[in-house]
């Protein structure tokens, strides 16, 4: 039954043997096929037992295994579903009785829907963690802390400022703080869509948590339609200091550590 359900995998449709060999896909069926059967000899009549725990564990196993290499739900589902073939033939040619066969193919079925059910429960939840991981990594790359000057840094934000970036956002800014001994950082918005009295407040969070490890903050990038949002909002931002581009907040910030910048004319 080994050779057939092996067989029938590899010529099922969706079968994906760019991501997994002959060899490995055999191991994980005689694996399946060995703990199927020690199980259902203690237990038919659900896999929630102790009895199916072993093959509880394998699946799970299997299933994060194929998420991550990037099998389909249904690409993963297979491999239990298409162990109903070669175990129906088994059954008719073991199983003269009509009635006996009857039955013996329902219990076959409902355990296999499921495992298979089961699996896909297991593959969705492997995909979704490598979601949030993909996710949190993407967070941490769209918040670079860049030294602008000696005592001055810059946080280019660019999309939407939710709950779970702000806390990403503060915690890159503070360590950059603190690394560079910067005492002026420049929070730059003009990547930012829009600013509603939500992402106000996460901004007005993390300038004071900048200024509690001693660093002034000034917001560049307050476009004209941000400012009439603003003030049609009543949001107070009069404890910082803002301006329209970060070419002017980089002037104020060498300004306010005493550095000059001069045009120095060249003869031709």
């Amino acid at each position: 039954m080994l050779d057939d359900w092996v067989k029938q995998q590899l010529t099922a449709d969706g079968m994906r043997q760019d991501l997994i060999s002959e060899d490995e896909l055999r191991s994980q069926s005689a694996d399946f096929l060995d703990r199927f059967a020690v199980a259902s000899r203690e237990n038919v009549e659900s896999t929630r037992t102790p009895a199916w725990a072993p093959v509880l564990e394998l699946l799970s196993e299997l299933s994060k295994a194929r998420g991550r290499a990037g099998f389909s739900p249904t690409e993963t589902a297979l491999f239990v579903f298409s162990l109903k073939g070669p175990l129906f033939l088994k059954l008719r040619a073991e199983l003269k009785d009509a009635a006996q066969l009857l039955d013996a193919t329902l219990v076959a079925t409902t355990l296999l829907d499921q495992l298979g059910l089961y699996t896909t429960e297991l593959h969705q939840q492997a995909r979704e963690e490598v979601i949030r991981r993909q996710q949190e990594e993407m967070l941490e790359l769209s918040t670079p802390v860049v030294k602008m000057w000696d005592g001055i840094v810059a946080l280019p934000l660019i999309g939407t400022l939710d709950s779970a970036r702000t806390s990403v956002v503060m915690e890159s800014l503070l360590e950059r703080i603190v690394s560079t001994g910067s005492e002026i950082a420049i929070i730059d918005i003009t990547g930012v869509p829009t600013v509603d009295t939500l992402v106000a407040q996460h901004l007005l969070k993390t300038v004071a948590a900048a200024r509690l490890m001693g660093a002034d903050c000034i917001i560049s990038g307050i476009r004209p339609q941000i400012a009439q949002t603003m003030v049609h909002l009543q949001i107070d931002l009069s404890a910082v200091t803002t301006k329209a581009t970060m070419a002017d907040a980089l002037k104020t910030a060498l300004s306010r550590i005493g550095v000059r910048i001069t045009k120095e004319t060249v003869e031709k």
